[in-house]
Formats: C-alpha cells, structure tokens, sequence
C-alpha cells in the first residue's frame, strides 16, 4: 500500500486503493499511536517505540499471515504506555479513541435523510475547504457540540482530519469547520444539521457626494441624530478626525483578516479609509447626515475592505460581529439601534438568517445593494426581505454608473440615495476628506436619515422606518431607460430625501408598498411567490405577464404565512406576483371567494372594507379579464380587511376609448393605493401593477376598452365621518 501525502486535506491514506480488513487495522493502529503520541509529554513518548516497531513488524511479516496476531500485541503495548502518561485526554480524543478502536466493519449510524448543501453563486468568491454547518431550530448548545464532535469522528475512521474554527449560538445554532470535500458526505447525513454552506468572502462596496440633493426638496440642516446608536460594520474608525471627534466608540471586537498577495501596504490610512468615510456620512460634524449620531465601530474588514473568513481561532467574521452586537445590546441595551452593513458577498442564507434575527430583536438594518450592476437579489446581505437594501443614484437622480461598475438594482433593493463623488472624512489624516463612490456610501445615507426619523419616533419598528422612508422620497425621478429591462419594473423608482417633520407619521397616513416576486418558471402552470414582511398587512394580489399569457392569481395561507400567488398560462413566458403590503396594525385582512364560478365576490359583512380584487382562473392558455361585475368562467376573490377603526375606501377607474400602451388611474391625495386590477372585453392584457399611487394595466397589442380599477383607502382627518363601513367602492 502507498500513502498518500496531502497534509493540507488531512488524508492518512489513498482512499482510492481498495483496503481490505487487515489493512484498515494498520490503520487504526497508526491512529491509535498519533493519539496517544500527541497526549503524552515528550518524557514518556519514549514508551512508545516499542509499540510502533511492532507495526512496522506487522508491515514486515504482512505477507507471512502473522499480521493480525501482531496488530493485537502493537495495539496492547501502545494502551500499557498510554496508561502511564501523565497527561489525560481531552473528551474529543477519548471519544475518538473509544470508536477506532470498535471493529472497523460496524456501520457508522446516520440519519436518513440528507441536508441540503449550499454554494456560493461567485465561483471566485468561494473558499474550498471550509464550510458552515447550521443545525435545525431549537437544538441544544451541547447537541451542536456532540454533532460536530461526530463528525471528528466519522470522518477520522475514514482516515481525514477536520478542525472545528467556531461554534455559533447567537444568531443562529452551528459551527465551522475546516475539511476535505470528500467529508461533505457524512456531514450532510448528521443528526439535527439542516444545511450545510460552503464560505465565502464579502467586499466593501467603496465609493462619494454632497448633501443638498436629499434636502432640496424641503429637508433642512443640521439634523439631530443624538440619542440614536449606529453599529457600523466597516473597516477601522479613525475616531481622532474633527468630523468624528468624541462620537466613534471603537468596540473591542476587531477582525483584521488577513489580506491578498504580499505587497499591500497596511499604513493607518488605508485601514481606516473606508470605515472613516462611511461614519463621516452618517454622522460627520460638516459631511454627515445625522450629525450627533454615536458611532460604534465593528470591525470586520481588512485594508483592502474584504472580509476572507480563514477562521482561524483567533480571527472572527461579520457573523461573529453580528453576535457581538447582539451580546452588546444585550447587556447595554442601546434603543432605538441602527446596524450598518456597507458591503456585500454572494448571496448567502446564513448571513441572511443572522440579519433577519437581529432585525426581529428590535435593530434596523441597513444594507449596501452591491456595485455590480447585477440583480441585487444574487447577494448578501442585500437579498434579505427584513434588510432595508440601499441602491446608489447620481447627481441627475440616475442610477450610479463608475467605469464598469455600477448600483445593483432588482426587486430586492428598497429605494435609492446618493452615491457618487460623496465628499466626508478621510483616514489620511485628522482633518483631511476625500470623496468615494458606491452603495456603501448610498447606505450611509440611509442610516442618517433613519437615525433623524428614530430620533422622533423613537419605538418605530424597522419595517415602520422602512415606509416612512419610501413615503418620503422623491418619486418617479430616475429614468426607467437607464435600467435593465428585466428590472425596469421591479425597481423601485424613488431616491431618499430627508423629511421636513421626522416627528410626524406621514400624517397618520397609510402606507402601503408594492413587493414583487421573481419571474416564475416558463412550465404551464408555474407559479410565482410575493410575501409581506412580519409587521405587515397584504391588502391585495395582483400579477404581471411581459406576455400576455397567465392563469389567475389569488392570495393563500393566513395570518404571517400569507402570499400573493400568481399562475404562469400554457405556453406563457413567466409571471409576476406582485403583493401590495401596507402598515397598519388596526386591520386584518383575508381573501374571500366567489360562491360560484362566473360571479363576483363581495365582502361578507358590513365590518369589512373591500381593498383588493382578483382572479384565481381555472386552467387556460390565456386569461380573459371581463368587466366588473361580469366575471365569467373563473372565480373571483375579494380581499377584505375587518374594520377595526376608521378605515374608509372607494374605487376608482378610468377607461380608455381606443387603444393605449398603457391605461392608468391614480388615487387623490391622503388616499392611497390598496388595490389594482384591469378589467376587457376582448383578449387579455398583460395584468396590472401599482406604481407609487398609480393602477397600471398594459393592454394586449390592439386591445381598446381596457379599464384600469384602482381601490383607493384613507383614515379620514379627524372632522371628517368615515363612509358607512362595508360600503361597496364607486367609480369615478
């Protein structure tokens, strides 16, 4: 037999050469004298020689049949010199001892089914070789610890040696080690993991400007951003320099990854440039948004603004800085607390699970979209739902564009801000500024104004912030053109500003969004998803085809699990779902439907106000949207929310005489939007979507009379008397 050297993977022999019993014994006793070797001190590892000649005997007379004779004495003499070391075994070293020495034929006991594994979607950003295993909810920190100790053992019976870099019990409950890929196997099949990731590396998203664009529009400086506490997760602070002077708080945690290559020259500056830039943002005396803003500094970035997660023990990562805020906060509470995350990574569900537990523990987070001009979608920690993800917008309110680089875009990003040629504080020396451009800064922005909003409204929750600041920004000013056309729908069409009176909740005004889902699958019938956030109310479900060619949708499930769920049509190129969501915790909303196929469905009492409409078709190439009041071969669905106060609504529509490229209707003002859907007497349209306060129906080419009906809903002032409730929505 020839052994095989590969120390970097741990393999104690080539796994590809066929062993047969005798040789996996040589095996064991190899094993069992590493062991004890490496348990006892170097006075006593003298006893040993005797033992370990007798396995080269074995390896001598192998061929002689004497083998396993040889292999009992080797293996008694290495356990009477084991009993007189001095040192005892650690608990990993016992158990691993107790289960080598077991037959070798005894099956190694794993669960049934396996977990899933998961990859990184930037082959470059990937690290072999390392990965995090998470076990399922509920499971004890002592079960994590027997779960990586077996697997130790398992793959150590197989001859491959894995390191255990940390455990995690904030966030979320797991571990990451260090092994071959070939252990991949026996990790998936471990009681209590529910899936396995493999690491990857995250990159600052670096690039600057000034702050008159988000002020022009009736915001006014200085902003009080006091009393309010910003984690910033980033390279170093310097907390030295005049725009930061006595507001940086520099944690003790530090994570200084090692950086690539040997030439990168780690002076102050350049460690500190990135982290120095984005607080200025947020909270620089001259430069800053929320100037007052305390800044607490959380270093998980190296010099060139990445994070490589080489775990070593002394080395942690941005979910180790997630749990450290977390413990901070827990032993000095801080409320209300924004967390900073200026940079991203491949997408990465671990990460995304870690941030949506911090947001419910009562943080609002706030994430860089990326600079990739890519879907936003495809990165952490961007793609989280619970993560206010900040796209970068130009001088002229465009979509920031660098060279070959530019703002991530998509669904998944929440609105824009500046983020181009930002001027703020410089790590080049206590009074210098530079300027940057990118998301990071984009997100800088964000986190001021949320830290001006949250000092008024001190108990908003993030998804409170989250409306307040979309109702807020400048509306429909980007140009459409300038984006993808895949995502020139989904992308929200709105740049932050600062608000005149942060104390005031839009007026107690409803505030709705719309959320889409990602394109479904082009199959008959696929489906696609769009879900609200936890805090949040799905008033109605609409969907669009960039085609023509879908089947219904309809919402499904009840109370936090609802989704709006659209149908792809037969030979149809992918649907939208598109959910609108509003704020509001006095109503509850549910989906009634039509008693019978082919007639409309109403509310079921006077308690409930009519906010959305929509079709759940039955199977068909194409839907034929009727007019109101004469649905035909399909069952309608009327959402319906229980009045628990003033809630009033009505309806409002406009019809095109000819044809149009597009048929709107919009709400009045200190109404807003709840529902949309298009109603034709002749082939289908696209669907419909809200845009902002606006209903829009595409109509098919050539179709005329297609209507736009939008449901529009208000809580009166207070001199007004709210509508009778119940009452079914007019048209104007």
């Amino acid at each position: 037999m020839q052994q095989k050297s590969s120390q970097s993977r741990g393999v104690l022999y080539d796994k590809t050469v066929p062993l047969n019993k005798s040789e996996k014994h040589l095996i064991n006793s190899a094993h069992l004298l590493l062991i004890a070797s490496r348990a006892c001190s170097s006075q006593n590892k003298a006893r040993f020689f005797l033992g370990g000649w007798c396995v080269w005997v074995c390896v001598c007379v192998w061929k002689m049949r004497l083998f396993v004779g040889l292999y009992q004495l080797s293996s008694l003499l290495y356990l009477v010199a084991l009993a007189g070391c001095e040192e005892d075994y650690t608990e990993d070293e016992e158990m691993i001892l107790s289960l080598i020495r077991q037959v070798d034929s005894r099956p190694v006991l794993e669960s049934g089914s396996s977990a899933q594994f998961l990859r990184c979607t930037k082959d470059a950003w990937r690290i072999p070789g390392q990965y995090i295993v998470v076990v399922r909810n509920g499971t004890r920190d002592n079960q994590v610890e027997r779960t990586a100790r077996r697997l130790r053992v398992n793959a150590a019976r197989r001859g491959y040696l894995i390191s255990i870099l940390r455990t995690y019990s904030g966030a979320f409950h797991g571990f990451l080690v260090q092994m071959s890929s070939d252990v991949l196997h026996m990790a998936v099949k471990l009681p209590h993991v529910e899936y396995i990731e493999e690491d990857s590396s995250i990159f600052a998203q670096g690039s600057p400007w000034n702050l008159e664009r988000i002020t022009e529009r009736g915001g006014s400086f200085p902003n009080d951003g006091s009393e309010v506490g910003v984690y910033i997760m980033d390279t170093t602070i310097q907390a030295n320099h005049r725009e930061l002077a006595q507001r940086v708080m520099v944690t003790d945690f530090n994570s200084v990854p090692e950086e690539d290559g040997v030439r990168v020259h780690r002076q102050a500056s350049q460690c500190d440039s990135h982290g120095t830039h984005t607080a200025g943002v947020v909270s620089g005396r001259d430069s800053g948004v929320a100037p007052g803003a305390s800044v607490n500094s959380v270093r998980v970035l190296n010099c060139q603004g990445k994070v490589i997660p080489k775990y070593r023990r002394d080395t942690l990562s941005v979910f180790a800085g997630l749990e450290y805020i977390r413990a901070s906060l827990q032993v000095q509470p801080i409320s209300p607390v924004i967390v900073l995350l200026p940079f991203a990574g491949g997408f990465s569900r671990t990460l995304n699970a870690a941030c949506r537990e911090m947001v419910r523990s009562g943080a609002v987070l706030i994430a860089a979209a990326g600079n990739y001009q890519d879907d936003a979608c495809l990165y952490s920690p961007a793609s989280e739902p619970e993560v206010i993800t900040v796209g970068a917008s130009n001088a002229a309110d465009q979509p920031l564009t660098v060279g070959t680089m530019g703002t991530n875009v998509g669904r998944c990003v929440d609105l824009f801000a500046p983020g181009d040629d930002i001027v703020s504080a410089s790590g080049d020396c206590p009074t210098c500024f530079t300027a940057k451009s990118g998301t990071s800064q984009a997100a800088a922005h964000v986190a001021g104004i949320a830290a001006v909003l949250l000092k008024e409204n001190p108990t908003a929750r993030s998804v409170e912030v989250l409306h307040l600041l979309r109702h807020h920004a400048a509306q429909q000013v980007m140009n459409p053109e300038a984006l993808p056309l895949e995502h020139r729908l989904t992308t929200p069409n709105m740049v932050a500003v600062v608000f005149k009176s942060p104390s005031a909740r839009a007026g107690e005004a409803l505030l709705c969004r719309s959320v889409w889902s990602k394109r479904s699958g082009v199959m008959s019938f696929d489906t696609a998803a769009a879900h609200c956030l936890h805090g949040e109310e799905m008033f109605s479900c609409s969907s669009y085809s960039p085609d023509g060619v879908w089947a219904g949708e309809r919402i499904e499930g009840r109370d936090d699990q609802k989704e709006c769920v659209a149908h792809n049509g037969v030979g149809g190129q992918g649907v939208y779902a598109v959910a609108r969501c509003c704020m509001d915790d006095r109503v509850q909303c549910q989906s009634f439907a039509s008693a019978h196929m082919g007639t409309e469905a109403k509310c079921p009492s006077p308690q409930h106000q009519l906010t959305g409409k929509n079709c759940g078709w039955a199977p068909s190439a194409r839907r034929q949207l009727p007019r109101a009041g004469e649905v035909t071969g399909a069952t309608s669905h009327a959402s319906c929310c229980q009045i628990t106060s003033s809630l009033e609504c009505r309806g409002n529509e406009y019809q095109a005489s000819g044809f149009m490229e597009q048929v709107e209707v919009s709400c009045e003002d200190s109404w807003t939007l709840t529902g949309c859907s298009g109603a034709s007497q002749g082939s289908a349209p696209h669907g419909a979507y809200a845009r902002g306060n606006t209903c829009i129906v595409r109509p098919s080419r050539g179709e005329r009379g297609v209507a736009a009906v939008a449901i529009c809903c208000r809580y009166p002032p207070p001199q007004q008397s709210s509508s009778e409730p119940g009452q079914e929505p007019g048209r104007q």
